[in-house]
Formats: C-alpha cells, structure tokens, sequence
C-alpha cells in the first residue's frame, strides 16, 4: 500500500486564527500554482507524442503520463498540509476487467483521485474541457471522450470498453447540487448495456465543499480538507437502462445517506 494514497500526516500545529487564514490561503494558490505547471507540462508533451507515436501507444502513454502526474499532485497537496486522501480501495480495481467505474462527485477533486490510481481507464469529460487550452492537449492525448453528441459518446466510450479499459463516468453527469446525491441521468445505464460490462460504484467522502458544485475559487477552505474513497456494489450488466437507473439511484441514496459531505449547494466558508 503506497503512503501517497493514504492519510498518514499528522494534525498540523495550531496556529493562531489569522496566520492559519493566512497559511491556508498561500497553501490554496501553490495548490492552482502547481496544478496549472503540470498541466503546462502534459500540453508540451502531449504534442510531439501525438505527432510521432502512433495512436493506440500514444493514447495508453498518455494515459499514464495523466496518473502519473495526477498522482504526484494529490502527493503534494498532502505534503503542504492542504488535503488528506484514503484511496487505498481503489487499487483493488487496477487490474479488475472492463467496468463503467460511477461514482458520486461533490469537487471538481474527483476525477483527478480516481485518474490517479487507474492508469489505463478512459474518461468521460465535458466538451468544453476537452477543448480547452488548460485541459484539452493531455485530454486529447489519453483518447479521453467528450460528453457530446450523445450517440458518438456512447459509441467511443463502448469500443473503449470492448478495447479492455475502464471507463470513468459520473452518473450525475455533473458536481452534486443536492445532498446527498444529484439525479442520476441515464447514460450510465445505456453504456454499460451496450457494451455489456458491469457497473462498479464508488462513493466519495469530504468533510468541505471545497471545489463543489458553487464554490468560488476565491474561497479559502479550512485545511487540511480530508477525502476518503470506498468501493460500492457491483452490477451486472444492465438488460433495462431505465429500471437500472432507478435502481441506481436508490442505492446511492441509501449508501449516502450516512456519508460525511457537505451541504449542497455550497457556501462559502465562515471568515
């Protein structure tokens, strides 16, 4: 079991109100400091990767090169003392056959968690990321799939699939707005029949809103902000994608229920 994974530091020293505002702030934006060099270094490598590699080895290259990388940042963001991470389970999953792997998704801190342990899953990502500067040459680069038309959607992320990955989607479709989950839109279902692959859940705990659905980036959160990820159910393959869809729904309910997460909407946090 790897220590980046894992939550292991120990409480920082107390320190009096404004310095911890103060410490805590500087700590937020050498976090977006960083995040936005790697994302500066997978764009310059992305380039003469897809240029000279042909696409199936630069795909799964690209693919490990966003969980290497992803790795490394979770591990600072413990080191400085902003985040703790338990993702310990999701190593169980690693070498797990194909699988639409769902989980809940209450900070834009999700997908980078589970991209971090999975080096060779696709990803389901919004179309205006995969186009975009910051994000979209190392989205590109890992064969990740936009989230629109619908049908090539399901169509790329099907032949995925059937090519041995697994397939990160959020079955919300968007960052949680209710607790303790949003609804659960269809598409999940209608992947996982058509390419006939079970359904792994996944459940993601926080204990702040920091990054949710309404959080500004301005908002400095209480640190360190802690974060814990654990397998659900696994479903077979679907036969009924709107029977499963409810389905779905009630057991993510009912697993929730009971999880540490915050308030959705979010709020700013208290000065």
């Amino acid at each position: 079991m790897e220590q980046d994974s894992n939550i292991l530091l120990t409480e920082p020293l107390a320190l009096p109100a404004g310095r911890r505002a103060l410490h805590e702030t500087l700590r937020m934006h050498l976090g977006y400091l960083l995040l936005g060099v790697m994302c500066l270094v997978v764009t310059l490598l992305a380039f003469p990767m897809r240029a000279l590699l042909p696409r199936v080895m630069s795909k799964r290259l690209g693919r490990h090169l966003v969980t290497a990388m992803t790795r490394r940042y979770l591990h600072f963001l413990v080191l400085m003392g902003a985040c703790r991470f338990d993702l310990s389970e999701l190593d169980a999953l690693r070498d797990a056959p194909p699988m639409v792997i769902a989980p809940n998704h209450p900070s834009l801190l999700d997908a980078v968690m589970i991209l971090s342990r999975l080096p060779g899953a696709a990803c389901i990502m919004k179309a205006e990321l995969v186009n975009s500067v910051f994000y979209g040459a190392g989205a590109r680069l890992a064969g990740y799939i936009r989230n629109t038309p619908l049908r090539t959607m399901v169509q790329l992320a099907v032949d995925d699939l059937h090519r041995g990955s697994h397939l990160l989607l959020f079955p919300e479709g968007t960052r949680t707005t209710r607790f303790p989950v949003g609804r659960i839109q269809g598409t999940t279902g209608l992947i996982a029949k058509s390419a006939g692959v079970p359904v792994q859940t996944v459940f993601i705990e926080t204990d702040s809103g920091f990054l949710g659905k309404g959080w500004s980036l301005l908002w400095t959160p209480r640190m360190p902000i802690t974060y814990k990820v654990r397998l659900g159910r696994r479903f077979e393959a679907p036969l009924h994608t709107a029977e499963f869809v409810r389905e779905l729904e009630q057991y993510f309910h009912a697993e929730l229920a009971q999880a540490r997460l915050p308030d959705f909407p979010v709020r700013a946090p208290p000065a």
